[in-house]
């Protein structure tokens, strides 16, 4: 019995050090937040190839809408979600001509021709509705989505995945959910898409092996980040402009836990947020590597939490970017 309880004292100090270890490189290895550009990030392109600043999500707002796509070596996935989302929009703006929008476009630094492809759309449509950021290097999809938002003109910025994965007629739901969050304090509120309602068939298609992975981040998801979310991953989310400058100016994962993170913050903001389902269809072409991208988003959810306990960061108070 003694020996029982000296080999259950040791595993208990042997998880401690490894607990006390793993803080101090979770807080030695945090990252700040950076929202520096380079030059040629603080100028789009008009359709007569000009350059114009970019705005501030600072600034009041002076459109009803606008969409950031991130978008990384889609050259060939670009055009289909651009034509699907132009449609509605255009259409939209028919029906109700008081209805703005912008689109705007971020290479986050393709090695193909995405800023091509996404400047034909601004050619076509004008620099107003459509505008390409051309990162200098790769950021990774939180980067490209947050140097957008920030870029942004309008009252309320959805989050579109460049594969069209997402039915982006959809966006009436998620506007649903938005308006249906009352009160909003300070006009801060969230909606996000959900595929959450698609799970079962998904798991019917995986193999067990996958299928363990997505509930293994599931987990760690509710237990370090994030309660209340089904599906904290779909890549369609629409911000009010306040929760977009609240949530964004604290980001600090810029890969694919961005999700979490920027759930997180709002969480702790008591920011409002909405989960509404949305139609969803797997595209090829992915840029997730299953295994190895869901190490390192489990990486990262352990990280978050650790790095705000130990205050490596902190949560911001909205600041300008230079």
């Amino acid at each position: 019995m003694d020996f029982l309880c000296e080999i259950v004292q040791a595993l208990v100090a042997l998880a401690a050090v490894g607990f006390i270890v793993l803080l101090v490189i979770a807080h030695l290895t945090a990252g700040m937040v950076d929202l520096t550009r380079h030059e040629k990030e603080k100028y789009f392109l008009t359709a007569t190839r000009e350059k114009r600043l970019f705005p501030s999500l600072h600034d009041p707002h002076s459109r009803e809408l606008s969409v950031v796509v991130p978008a990384y070596n889609e050259e060939l996935r670009l055009p289909v979600m651009m034509d699907e989302a132009m449609e509605y929009l255009e259409n939209r703006q028919k029906q109700n001509p008081s209805f703005t929008y912008e689109v705007i476009v971020v290479d986050d630094g393709s090695k193909d021709k995405t800023t091509e492809v996404a400047l034909r759309y601004t050619r076509k449509y004008s620099a107003d509705k459509v505008r390409v950021l051309t990162l200098v290097k790769n950021r990774g999809k939180g980067g490209a989505v947050r140097m957008g938002t920030l870029s942004s003109r309008g009252k309320v910025i959805l989050m579109a995945d460049a594969d069209g994965a997402t039915k982006f007629s959809d966006i009436e739901k998620v506007e649903g959910g938005l308006n249906d969050l009352n009160p909003k304090p300070e006009n801060m509120a969230i909606s996000c898409g959900s595929r959450a309602h698609l799970e079962k068939d998904s798991v019917a298609q995986r193999s067990l092996f996958r299928t363990f992975l997505m509930y293994g981040f599931h987990f760690l998801v509710w237990f370090f980040c994030v309660k209340g979310i089904k599906d904290t991953q779909c890549g369609f989310k629409l911000f009010t402009r306040e929760a977009a400058l609240k949530t964004f100016s604290s980001l600090h994962v810029e890969r694919w836990a961005f999700d979490v993170e920027l759930l997180y913050i709002a969480q702790c903001f008591k920011i409002p947020i909405a989960e509404v389902a949305v139609n969803w269809t797997e595209i090829e072409g992915s840029k997730l590597v299953p295994f190895w991208s869901w190490l390192q988003m489990g990486r990262d959810l352990v990280f978050i939490r650790l790095r705000y306990i130990t205050r490596a960061w902190k949560l911001q108070s909205s600041h300008k970017t230079d």
